[in-house]
């Protein structure tokens, strides 16, 4: 997972700070070296480390601690928010025109998931932005690349521009006078990469700005590269003049070097990061959100935003409603659970909830699909009645639907169990009792605290955005 061995090595540092009253220069210069090893060894680039260290030391020597914090957590706050700003402070959103079609270029290297991420990003326009993209195949030189983007195109319901001619610049000219016939607001140019930077692709790449004027020229970068991806920024950077960055495969970057130094070095923002291979798996960055993650304190807001996204929110007033009532019956519960699917692994989720990211007992949890069908074939041998009544479910009808489900007694009394336990406990954060939530373990770490204090100051800040939705939904 992204970041895993930076997060466990910067938490295990800073862990010593938070129970003392009072912190010397020792302690501090200790926890600096053990951070300092703990970014180098996650490849992060050395003059930024450098940077990064003497900023904090800075920080965490001459300023006062603040009434609400103890010491430790000071130290932490500095480093939190030192990260933040070496990735960049805000996230960044694309450059828009004026007139349509927005045109966005998307370069990059052979084999970091070019041409799959200007399929997420199409689908990411689409469902955030209701955008009518066309994708322009413009790298004529890797085999099966046109039909791989066509078949991306099919998938999303999507138009993809393609020629068979040699001249790049031209196809894009003849895309973007498709894109302006048939008004599309958005035109993502797929080009060709290369093993490394050369100056035939360079020129190539060069054309074709000339004749796309992009307002975007994004970088698409593999995370796992670690420095290298710095220095591939800086090559496309020198002749292109990037607007930002895309990092791919972040998931399965333990380490995070490349999206910890990429910004601080080149200047250039991250405006996407791919976690996945679905079509679905592109995210915006949010540098706070980041650095709060890697220190342990969860990420509430991308939690809840994701649940915004993947919920249809008629269903979920329809379920809290259901809880209210304790109508909840077995319909709903593979309906919720279908729903949480949708949300991404269980283990991610549980990362985003501060205090438990690191908790030894739920670091790799996760539910195979498996488990789910079987579940799922447990409620479906169930009677109509027996769903939506699961009181009436007596051992003789447990037998029935053991036998009918393939799978043993144990099990379904155990599944049973399980759906009787989640109402319960549905039914009290419903009703506003958050004491199970705020007892989960790590809630009353001071990185669980700290996260929770982090959040409620986001959630203030945004306030009246939110209520402004809240009222749009009600008046519809």
């Amino acid at each position: 997972m992204a970041f895993e061995n930076l997060s466990e090595r910067l938490q295990k540092a800073l862990k010593n700070l938070t129970g003392k009253g009072k912190i010397s220069e020792a302690d501090i210069n200790d926890a600096s070296r053990e951070i300092r090893l703990a970014l180098l060894e996650a490849d992060v680039n050395f003059k930024v480390v450098k940077d990064f260290i003497k900023k904090i030391k800075k920080e965490a020597l001459g300023k006062e601690v603040q009434e609400s914090l103890n010491p430790g957590q000071q130290i932490i706050k500095i480093v939190d928010d030192e990260l933040t700003k070496m990735m960049g402070e805000e996230a960044v959103s694309l450059n828009k025109s004026q007139h349509i079609p927005t045109i966005i270029m998307m370069v990059g290297l052979q084999g970091t998931g070019k041409t799959t991420t200007v399929g997420k990003l199409a689908n990411y326009l689409m469902k955030n932005e209701k955008a009518r993209p066309l994708l322009i195949a413009g790298d004529i030189y890797r085999p099966a690349a046109i039909d791989q983007l066509k078949q991306i195109g099919q998938q999303l319901n999507v138009p993809v521009y393609s020629e068979d001619n040699q001249d790049v610049a031209e196809i894009v000219k003849h895309g973007l006078e498709e894109a302006d016939k048939n008004k599309n607001d958005y035109v993502l140019i797929d080009t060709a990469g290369r093993l490394e930077i050369d100056e035939q692709l360079m020129d190539e790449l060069k054309r074709v700005t000339a004749v796309a004027h992009p307002d975007n020229t994004l970088l698409v970068v593999d995370a796992m590269t670690g420095q290298a991806a710095t220095q591939v920024a800086e090559g496309f950077n020198n002749d292109l003049d990037l607007t930002g960055i895309i990092l791919t495969k972040l998931d399965g970057d333990t380490r995070g070097g490349a999206a910890l130094s990429i910004r601080a070095v080149t200047g250039l923002p991250i405006i996407f990061t791919g976690q996945g291979e679905k079509l679905t798996d592109l995210s915006t960055f949010h540098p706070d959100r980041m650095a709060s993650r890697i220190l342990g304190m969860g990420d509430m807001l991308t939690l809840i935003e994701k649940a915004q996204q993947d919920y249809d929110a008629k269903e979920a007033e329809k379920m809290a409603e259901k809880m209210r009532e304790n109508t909840f019956d077995f319909n709903d519960f593979i309906d919720q659970m279908d729903q949480v699917q949708k949300m991404g692994p269980l283990d991610q989720i549980i990362k985003m909830i501060p205090g438990l990211g690191n908790n030894p007992a739920l670091k790799n949890i996760q539910i195979p699909e498996k488990q789910i069908s079987h579940i799922k074939a447990i409620v479906y041998s169930m009677t109509p009645e027996e769903r939506e009544n699961p009181d009436i479910l007596n051992p003789s009808r447990r037998r029935r639907i053991a036998a009918g489900s393939g799978r043993s007694i144990a099990e379904v009394n155990r599944m049973i169990k399980q759906f009787k336990q989640s109402k319960e406990m549905m039914q009290k954060m419903t009703k506003g009792d958050m004491g199970e939530f705020a007892n989960l373990p790590g809630m009353n770490s001071p990185m669980g605290k700290m996260a929770m204090r982090s959040m409620n100051k986001r959630f203030k800040k945004n306030k009246k955005k939110r209520m402004k939705k809240i009222k749009r939904y009600r008046s519809k």
